[in-house]
């Protein structure tokens, strides 16, 4: 009988469906990091919410341990890349808490709206100060969505129903989608200068980091009202605290924090602040939502082998594994590079299998693919759910299928087409295993991808190549490896260079001015 260790506070409703499918549940909660390490050999199964941290150390401890499974969306304190390593499944429940993290942020929407918090505290206080709080209304107002995603979606479906206009940010929204939810697709400039109230549902990525800033808050409307209910890293809290000093941002509404716990922080004290504990979650439908789920996800798979919701394997039968795991490297690594370089809505994908590859299970590949190209900019993409994102985003995907070999044995054909542009990048196996690019935008070149990357798209002119040497080595970054691929002399050109370091934004903004060069930009793998 398989053993699952639940090591965070669970709804008993879970338990017993552990129970009811015939495995045996410990409930064990508050465990030091030492007392799990020495107990976590026994199981099989972790169920976790966000107390319990899986390190590298406790999963190396686990020498039974097939699966972790959290109650909730977010795996920051979960080692994913270690489990992976060690073969372990981590499963999360990505949509159980989408409608009370919305409802949240609407709550703290009217609570800014009309001070009410203040205005609590000073009755409490028998202040009786009625013309103090002046608040104002909802209704009419423009309420600025970034993020548009599940929860972004969901919010503004109710600020509608506010009878309020809803503009949204989100470079993954379709327009046909915008439509759909009644909102208009604007960008993140346009935004900040027309919205009364902005909320952020964005994930926390190098992109969106600081995403509110004391640029973007000089864009915005005096008066302006901030909310976030989706990570703390979006907001700089210092540039927030002088915009509020100031007078331009009337008021903001926190329910998470650059450090957590927010035991101290700059925004704390504020009159104009409204602060929750990241409470986006709690309510006690979501928590046994997502409890449930969690229960009957591990079971399956413990008992069945099926996969659902893991961000970290595909739905692959044990037969398919071996001739499947090359493929999914050069899979990750085409959506990956293929999304890291997407800016715009994608409208349509194409994926093209020639040769070997046609003959096997690809729908895993296909959604690797997905989790590549997606990842970049939506949090808790997976190879599960990247399928579901696409259809929700209106993405068209098809896959086309050759068994007949061409130029190579195997080869795998991304074509990704936006608003704006279309763009393809193919690859395949050396020798079995190994992973190289060999066509980007049709323009023929052989290359590995490294941990650190540059791309360039440059007009295929003398002195190009010894510009970007002389640019690169005087900012002390060491070139690993140099490709380079064009269409035909003096035509498009491209260069795909390995270095040995992460490349700041500063650095890629000089290689940009260089003559000749089209678009530049840092890639990570």
């Amino acid at each position: 009988m398989p053993k699952v260790l639940i090591s965070d506070k669970l709804s008993p409703a879970a338990v017993k469906i552990f129970g009811d499918r015939g495995i045996e549940a410990d409930v064990k909660v508050g465990l030091s990091p030492q007392e799990l390490k020495s107990i976590i050999g026994e199981y099989d199964g972790l169920a976790i919410r966000s107390a319990t941290k899986v390190t590298a150390e406790i999963l190396a401890a686990g020498a039974k341990l097939k699966v972790v499974g959290r109650a909730g969306i977010g795996v920051d304190n979960v080692d994913v890349a270690a489990a992976t390593q060690r073969g372990v499944v981590v499963m999360n429940t990505p949509f159980g808490n989408s409608i009370t993290t919305a409802e949240h942020a609407i709550a703290l929407m009217f609570a800014l709206a009309r001070d009410i918090p203040q205005a609590n505290s000073s009755t409490h206080a028998g202040k009786w100060e009625k013309s103090r709080f002046m608040g104002v209304e909802l209704t009419g107002k423009t309420l600025g969505v970034i993020g548009c995603g599940n929860i972004g979606a969901n919010v503004a479906e109710r600020a509608i129903g506010l009878r309020m206009r809803v503009v949204a940010y989100d470079p993954f929204l379709s327009h046909e989608r915008a439509k759909d939810l009644g909102v208009e697709k604007v960008d993140l400039d346009e935004l900040f200068g027309r919205a009364d109230v902005i909320t952020l549902h964005t994930p926390l990525t190098e992109a969106t980091r600081n995403i509110i800033d004391a640029k973007a808050i000089a864009k915005m409307k005096k008066g302006v009202r901030i909310i976030n209910c989706a990570r703390g890293g979006l907001i700089a809290e210092e540039d927030l605290k002088g915009a509020i000093e100031s007078g331009h941002v009337a008021g903001a509404a926190l329910d998470v924090f650059q450090v957590e716990p927010a035991v101290d922080n700059p925004l704390f004290g504020m009159e104009k602040v409204i602060a929750t504990p990241h409470l986006g979650a709690s309510t006690k439908e979501a928590q046994e939502n997502v409890a449930l789920q969690i229960a009957e996800q591990m079971s399956d798979y413990l008992l069945t082998g099926a996969v659902t919701n893991a961000l970290n394997m595909p739905s692959v039968s044990a037969e398919e594994a071996p001739k499947l795991r090359p493929y999914l490297k050069l899979a990750e690594e085409l959506g990956s590079f293929a999304g890291q370089l997407t800016e715009n809505a994608l409208k349509s994908v194409q994926i093209e299998y020639d040769g070997h590859v046609a003959e096997l299970n690809t729908r895993p590949l296909t959604a690797t693919i997905l989790q590549g190209l997606l990842k970049p900019l939506m949090e808790s993409v997976n190879m599960v759910n990247a399928p579901v994102i696409a259809r929700e985003r209106d993405i068209q995907v098809t896959e086309v299928k050759t068994e007949q070999a061409a130029d190579y044995h195997t080869l795998i054909r991304l074509t990704v087409t936006t608003e704006v542009r279309t763009r393809s990048v193919a690859g395949t196996l050396f020798t079995g295993d190994k992973v190289r690019i060999v066509e980007i935008k049709g323009i023929p070149i052989e290359a590995e991808l490294g941990p650190y990357m540059l791309f360039i798209s440059n007009k295929d002119k003398p002195g190009f190549i010894g510009a970007l040497g002389t640019t690169l080595g005087d900012a002390g970054v060491n070139i690993a490896t140099f490709h380079l691929g064009r269409s035909q002399s003096g035509s498009d050109a491209l260069a795909l260079i390995q270095v040995d370091q992460p490349l700041d934004e500063e650095l890629v903004n000089r290689v940009k001015q260089l003559p000749h060069v089209v678009q530049a930009k840092a890639l990570k793998f």
